[in-house]
């Protein structure tokens, strides 16, 4: 299997091209045939521009052509894939390019119906952008399509953080915009569609944490089956960061918690090893306590500061003064999201946002063995845990 970046490759771009060959309307240019060598080596969104430019190279510029051939396409069997990004923003940009209000409408609904052979999400943005308040209210339309993947673009396409997609700055500074589309569909029978609306909530827990816990309790107050993984979905930022609002909504309770430094297995983890650690969580509180407990790493930077990021560890019940004791065991090998650097880390454990002192420990670098990292040395330099 090839990386993300060879998804739109040379074939594809062949594949495109001979779709348009059986659309009349379709004029025959070279962008396109010149962009098939011209993918190679370049990253998947460079790839996706430059077919996209192809695209607008060669088609007539006018929106009622485009609009025949868009349909034309839909027609083609060999229409299908990865080649449909490209071509759903050729489409979005000559709507824009238009002007005209009926073509942004009609442009949008050409989006619609290319969503369900591959998601339309990216090339919304640039519609949304332009015209936000319009492209929200046919966007509320969808949310009864009976495809669920128009359903799901209603969503997805509007999203605060959108990954890989365009940032549309009105979203954000305008919170409380998409809570009609997420009202209809957090319910969804479609898990593909309810996952979604969860992303989209979580999303703007960025943005106003009291914009997300008001619409989310009153989920809860109208609950199907499926609402409370879409609460614990869409809350999860809010409930790392210890939101009262956000635990209680996800059932978690109790907040006179005593949480332990962390105790660790080893001062010092070998590169590529794995930190190992425990500590103890105590209700100190009259009632039982439903816990979620988590931890944070500190990571350290490659300017010697640290930041850090909290995973999920475990959910407990406590009753009024009992113990537990956690454990866990994290992998600091390196991975394609996150470069590690040698030096000084720190772990902390919270529970319901109520946090541990931390307790650092020493990542060594690659290449020590093991007589270095049994020194004398080497030990007196390590942080005691």
């Amino acid at each position: 299997m090839g990386t993300m970046d060879e998804l739109i490759d040379p074939v594809l771009v062949r594949r495109l091209r001979r779709a348009l060959g059986g659309v009349p309307a379709a004029a025959h240019g070279r962008a396109l045939e010149e962009a098939e060598s011209a993918v190679v080596g370049r990253k998947l969104r460079e790839r996706v521009d430059l077919v996209r430019d192809a695209m607008l190279d060669d088609l007539p510029d006018d929106f009622t052509t485009t609009e025949q051939i868009a349909r034309g396409l839909l027609e083609q069997a060999d229409f299908t894939g990865w080649m449909i990004w490209p071509a759903s923003e050729w489409v979005a940009r000559r709507g824009l390019d238009s002007g005209s209000e009926h073509d942004f409408d009609t442009a949008m609904a050409l989006l619609a119906e290319l969503t369900v052979r591959l998601s339309s999400e990216f090339a919304v943005r640039d519609l949304l952008a332009a015209r936000p308040e319009r492209g929200l209210q046919i966007m509320r339309t969808w949310t009864t399509h009976s495809d669920e993947h128009v359903r799901r673009l209603a969503s997805e396409g509007s999203r605060a953080y959108l990954p890989w997609g365009r940032r549309v700055p009105w979203l954000i500074s305008h919170p409380g915009a998409t809570g009609a589309i997420l009202d209809t569909l957090y319910r969804d029978d479609s898990e593909y569609v309810r996952r979604s609306v969860a992303n989209h909530l979580n999303d703007l827990s960025r943005v106003d944490p009291g914009v997300v816990t008001r619409r989310a309790a009153q989920w809860a107050g109208r609950p199907d089956s499926h609402t409370p993984w879409v609460l614990r979905h869409g809350l999860r930022t809010l409930v790392k960061k210890a939101d009262p609002a956000a635990l209680a909504l996800v059932g978690f309770t109790g907040m006179d918690l005593d949480v332990g430094r962390p105790r660790l297995s080893a001062r010092s983890v070998a590169w590529n090893g794995s930190l190992s650690f425990s500590a103890t969580v105590t209700n100190n509180g009259e009632p039982e306590a439903r816990v979620a407990i988590d931890y944070s790493i500190g990571f350290r930077r490659a300017n010697g500061t640290t930041s850090p990021t909290t995973f999920k560890l475990t959910s407990r019940r406590l009753a009024p003064g009992e113990s537990v004791v956690v454990t866990k065991t994290h992998s600091l090998r390196p991975i394609t999201t996150r470069a590690y650097y040698a030096g000084e880390h720190f772990v902390t454990v919270q529970a319901n946002g109520v946090q541990s002192e931390q307790t650092p420990f020493i990542l060594e670098p690659a290449g020590l063995d093991t007589a270095q990292r049994t020194s004398p040395e080497h030990a007196a330099g390590a942080s005691d845990g």
